[in-house]
C-alpha cells in the first residue's frame, strides 16, 4: 500500500457528465410511476410530481456548483458540510451514507439487475432458493447481485480509468436506449388512452387496485404529493456522486459544476418524456396495478408486443449495471475523506498502486453484499429518502453560511439564481420532509434514528482519537 500515491485527474467533462446521469438512472424510472399514480390518481399530477422533483434536482445541482468550485477535492458533500458547519454534521452525513444511503442503494440496484436478468434466465429468479441456512434463505437473484457488486468493485480497484470506461459506455447505451423507447412509445400512443388519461388531468385523488378512487382534503393532497415524491426523488438521487471524486476530474472548478448541470438536465428531460409516453400507451389503472409495479415492462409490451419484456429487461440490465458502477466508483471517496479526518478506519484513507481507495471500495462492497442478503434494502431506502433530502437542505443552507463565513474565498462559479433558487429549494425540501413526517412516519423516523445513532459513535471515535493524541504528545 502506497500512502504517498495521490489521486490522478483523468476524468473529462464528458466522463463526469456520464457519471452524473449514469448514477441517477437505475431501475426507478421503470417502476416508481406505479406508486406515484396510486398516490395522485391523474396524469397531470403524475407529470407534476416529476417536474417538481426535476426542478429540485436541477436547483440543488446548480447550487452545488458553487461548493464544488470552492472545494474541488475528494469527499464532495462531506467536505461541504464540514466547512459550513462542523465535523459532527459532516460525520453524520458520512455515517448515514456508509451505513445505508450508498451501500443499500448499491444492493437495491444490484438486486434490480438480477430480477430483470431472470426475465431472460429464469434460474436467477428471486422466488427460487439457492441456499437455505435455516436462519436465512438466499435466492439466486441475491447471489447474482453480489457477484455484480464484487465484479464492479474489482474493476474500480484497477484504477479510475477502468471505471470511467465502463461508466461512459453503459451510460451512453442506456441514454440512447431510453430515447429509443420514448420515440417508439410516442409512435405507439393510443388516442383513446391519451384522451382518457388527460381528460381530467388535474383531479388529485388516490387510485386503488380495484379501480376505485378516494378524494383528499387540501392538506392530505399535499401529503399525497410528498408520499409520491419518495419514488421520484429516489429515482433522481445520486446526482451528487460526481462531487465525491473531485480529485480525479480535470479542471474540477469548471467541470464539476458543469457536469452537474448537464447531467441532471438530461435525466430530468428523459424522465418527464418517459412518463408522458407511459400516459399515452397505458391507462392510469394499468399503471397503478402493473405487476410488481413494473410499469416499464407493461409499457414495453404495449409498444413491442411479446418481445417487449425482453427489450425492457435488457434495457434495465444495462441501466442498473452502469448505475451501480457509478455508485461504487464514487462512494469510497467519501470514506477516504472521513479517514483522512481520522473519523473512519485509517486504512480507508490510503490509495492503492492504481491511485484509488482500494480498501474503502472493498469495505463498501462487503456492506452492500450484506444488504443484498438482508432483503431489507428496499424498506431502508424508502426510510432514508427523508434523511437524504435533509442533508441536501443542510448543504444548500451551507452556501449562505459560507458566504458569511468565507466572504473572500475564491468562487470561480456562483450558485445560479442565488439567493432565490436556493431559498426555494430549502422551502420545498423542508416542506417535503415535514409532510412525510406527518403523513408517512414509517418513511422518516427509522432513517432519522439511523442518522442520530451516529452521534454517540462520533463522540466515541473523538474520545479515542484524543487519547491517542495525548499518548503521542507524551511520547
Amino acid at each position: 500500500m502506497d500512502n504517498n500515491t495521490s489521486f490522478k485527474p483523468s476524468l473529462r467533462l464528458i466522463d463526469a457528465t456520464m457519471l452524473v446521469a449514469g448514477s441517477m438512472i437505475g431501475s426507478g424510472i421503470f417502476i416508481v410511476s406505479a406508486d406515484i399514480t396510486r398516490n395522485v390518481g391523474s396524469a397531470g399530477w403524475l407529470i407534476f410530481v416529476w417536474l417538481i422533483t426535476g426542478f429540485m434536482t436541477l436547483t440543488a445541482a446548480l447550487s452545488y456548483g458553487e461548493l464544488s468550485a470552492m472545494f474541488p477535492r475528494a469527499g464532495g458533500q462531506y467536505v461541504y458540510l464540514k466547512e459550513a458547519y462542523n465535523p459532527l454534521v459532516a460525520f453524520l452525513y458520512g455515517w448515514s451514507f456508509f451505513t445505508v444511503i450508498q451501500t443499500a442503494t448499491i444492493a437495491a440496484v444490484g438486486v434490480a439487475f438480477a430480477k430483470f436478468t431472470a426475465y431472460l434466465l429464469p434460474q436467477f429468479s428471486e422466488d427460487l432458493v439457492a441456499i437455505n441456512l435455516r436462519f436465512i434463505t438466499i435466492s439466486p437473484a441475491q447471489l447474482l447481485s453480489i457477484l455484480v457488486i464484487l465484479l464492479l468493485t474489482y474493476i474500480n480497484t484497477r484504477g479510475v480509468n477502468s471505471g470511467k470506461i465502463v461508466q461512459t459506455i453503459f451510460t451512453m447505451a442506456k441514454l440512447l436506449s431510453l430515447l429509443g423507447l420514448i420515440v417508439f412509445g410516442l409512435f405507439a400512443v393510443k388516442a383513446s388512452v391519451w384522451s382518457s388519461n388527460w381528460h381530467n388531468a388535474w383531479s388529485i385523488h388516490s387510485l386503488k387496485a380495484d379501480g376505485s378512487m378516494a378524494s383528499y382534503t387540501t392538506i392530505a393532497a399535499l401529503g399525497a404529493i410528498a408520499s409520491a415524491m419518495v419514488g421520484s426523488i429516489f429515482s433522481s438521487d445520486s446526482w451528487n456522486n460526481v462531487t465525491f471524486i473531485a480529485g480525479e476530474i480535470k479542471n474540477p472548478k469548471r467541470n464539476i459544476g458543469l457536469s452537474l448541470a448537464l447531467g441532471t438536465l438530461i435525466v430530468t428531460v428523459i424522465y418527464i418524456l418517459t412518463n408522458m409516453m407511459y400516459t399515452g400507451v397505458l391507462s392510469l389503472h394499468d399503471m397503478a396495478t402493473a405487476d410488481k409495479d413494473r410499469v416499464g415492462v407493461a409499457a414495453s409490451q404495449q409498444i413491442f408486443g411479446s418481445s417487449g419484456t425482453v427489450i425492457i429487461a435488457l434495457l434495465i440490465m444495462v441501466s442498473t449495471f452502469g448505475c451501480n458502477n457509478g455508485l461504487i466508483m464514487s462512494g469510497a471517496r467519501v470514506y477516504y475523506s472521513m479517514a483522512k479526518d481520522r473519523l473512519f478506519f485509517k486504512r480507508v484513507g490510503t490509495l492503492n498502486k492504481n491511485a484509488v481507495p482500494g480498501f474503502g471500495l472493498w469495505l463498501q462492497a462487503i456492506f452492500a453484499c450484506l444488504w443484498s442478503l438482508s432483503g431489507k434494502y428496499g424498506d431502508l431506502l424508502d426510510m432514508i429518502s427523508f434523511v437524504v433530502v435533509v442533508f441536501y437542505v443542510l448543504t444548500i443552507i451551507g452556501i449562505f453560511i459560507l458566504r458569511k463565513k468565507m466572504p473572500d474565498a475564491e468562487r470561480p462559479y456562483k450558485a445560479f439564481g442565488y439567493p432565490v433558487l436556493p431559498i426555494i429549494y430549502i422551502i420545498m425540501g423542508l416542506a417535503f420532509c415535514l409532510l412525510l413526517m406527518s403523513y408517512k412516519p414509517t418513511y422518516t423516523w427509522p432513517g432519522l434514528i439511523i442518522t442520530l445513532a451516529g452521534i454517540p459513535v462520533y463522540y466515541l471515535i473523538s474520545r479515542v482519537k484524543q487519547k491517542v493524541d495525548d499518548v503521542s504528545t507524551l511520547v
